[in-house]
């Protein structure tokens, strides 16, 4: 603290440039000496404040630094910015107004989009206005894309934040690096859950996939620790926009909010915790044989560091003493509620060898009198290894896959309605037979039974 230096690079050159010509200001020299004076000094070199290398300096300049320090002082050789620094100057005033217009109608094109398509048009003769220059046009007028970008939307941008654990989930997919497994190049998908109010992860799994049913799976595994939260807000992607997730929200009783597109600050919290994830572990993971070791060091970042550490926005707590504060649900959501939430139902016609199809899979009904009807088939995405099964009627019956093989060997079952002994009897039907009887004049065939029951 107690060396003294120039407080700026335009003050360190005016103490360079008084070093050059000081010893001239402090003497009494008429024109001529003056002259000899500067013509002498030009031929010396001298290292300009940043410059690697040594220059000279005309007598002009020299000359004009003289007078300078004679009239100001120190302050008239300080150099002056450009009047017109950082200012389109060049550019004509029709073309300036042209330009800002498309860029106000069309901000999201480029620069040189906008001046190669004016030079097609033929409103601009090519290379009279440089990109940069344009550039500094747009900066100038406030058009600028981070300008543009801040500014858009008729309302204002506000920092905010729900009032309590539970009420906001975010969710949303990080892009990691790619794994070498088995030799093969497989991408890396993070998919993660985090609580508004307290910033805590409720749930975090790599994948290597970025599929709705991965954040759907991630999503049952949340409700079953934490409970089921208020509302879901997700990305606007087409992830996130199926009828799965969708339905399944609806039938819990959570609202399911997406993001306006391309509206990258709406989704600040979760942007901030990749940032955080990448930074403290994604990024250094080094080498992994499997999905398996990722997820372990993915969630040991988390329990042993990111839930502990005093968040910025939580006023010095942390995530876990938050999000553990409040009353939950002891049990997580009832399992029977969240079962029939995540059931599919899809309507089929079976086959006449009473076969359905589901995801690809031909699956078999040990109901023949089934064959041609149309039923309901069944899913629950709960857990993705439980078989499928029918309902009609208000019955639900087993599926099993197709066993063509096993049918070869197989008796064929009789259709259960025909084996009912109790069931009515089959009205008589005999076209030909009726037609007979009236040409003939006899009694048709249904009067004489119905005569003999009698």
């Amino acid at each position: 603290m107690d060396e003294l230096s120039p407080n700026s690079h335009a003050e360190a050159v005016a103490v360079f440039r008084h070093g050059v010509i000081g010893a001239l200001t402090q003497a009494e020299l008429d024109r001529g000496q003056l002259a000899a004076a500067l013509s002498q000094l030009a031929t010396q070199r001298f290292r300009p404040p940043g410059a690697d290398a040594t220059r000279s300096f005309s007598v002009p300049t020299l000359e004009r630094w003289y007078y300078a320090f004679r009239r100001r002082g120190l302050a008239g050789l300080t150099p002056q910015p450009r009047r017109d620094k950082g200012r389109a100057q060049e550019v004509p005033g029709p073309l300036r107004e042209l330009l800002c217009d498309i860029r106000r109608e069309h901000p999201s094109a480029s620069v040189a989009l906008i001046l190669r398509t004016l030079v097609a048009d033929g409103r601009m003769q090519g290379g009279a206005v440089s990109a940069s220059t344009v550039r500094r046009l747009f900066h100038q007028e406030g058009l600028d894309r981070v300008a543009l970008r801040d500014s858009a939307g008729s309302r204002t941008r506000l920092r905010w934040q729900v009032e309590r654990p539970m009420a906001l989930w975010h969710g949303d997919v990080c892009h990691g690096p790619a794994l070498e497994v088995g030799g093969k190049s497989r991408p890396l998908r993070v998919h993660a859950l985090l609580d508004d109010a307290s910033r805590y992860v409720v749930a975090l799994e790599a994948h290597h996939s970025e599929r709705e049913v991965d954040m759907l799976g991630l999503f049952v595994r949340a409700l079953r620790r934490h409970g089921k939260p208020d509302a879901l807000y997700l990305d606007n992607g087409a992830t996130y926009r199926g009828d799965t997730l969708a339905t399944a929200c609806a039938r819990l009783g959570i609202s399911l909010l997406h993001a306006r597109p391309y509206d990258a600050p709406a989704r600040g919290k979760m942007e901030r915790f990749w940032r955080t994830l990448r930074e403290g572990c994604l990024d250094f993971l080094g080498p992994v044989a499997s999905l398996h070791d990722v997820n372990v060091r993915l969630w040991a970042f988390l329990d042993a560091h990111y839930h502990a550490a005093a968040h910025s926005r939580l006023v010095g707590r942390t995530p876990a003493s938050v999000f553990g504060a409040h009353p939950r649900a002891p049990d997580g959501l009832d399992e029977k509620a969240l079962a029939d939430a995540l059931t599919v139902r899809i309507r089929r016609r079976v086959r006449r060898d009473t076969t359905v199809a589901l995801d690809g899979v031909d699956y078999e009904l040990d109901a023949g009198h089934l064959a041609g009807r149309l039923v309901f088939l069944c899913r629950t995405l709960v857990d993705a290894d439980a078989a499928p099964w029918v309902e009609v009627d208000g019955q639900r019956l087993p599926l099993h896959p197709v066993d063509a093989v096993r049918n070869a060997r197989r008796e064929r079952p009789y259709r259960k309605p025909h084996l009912d002994e109790t069931a009515p009897r089959h009205p008589a039907f005999a076209p030909a037979q009726a037609l007979l009887d009236r040409a003939v004049g006899r009694p048709p065939a249904h009067a004489q039974q119905d005569g003999g029951d009698e």
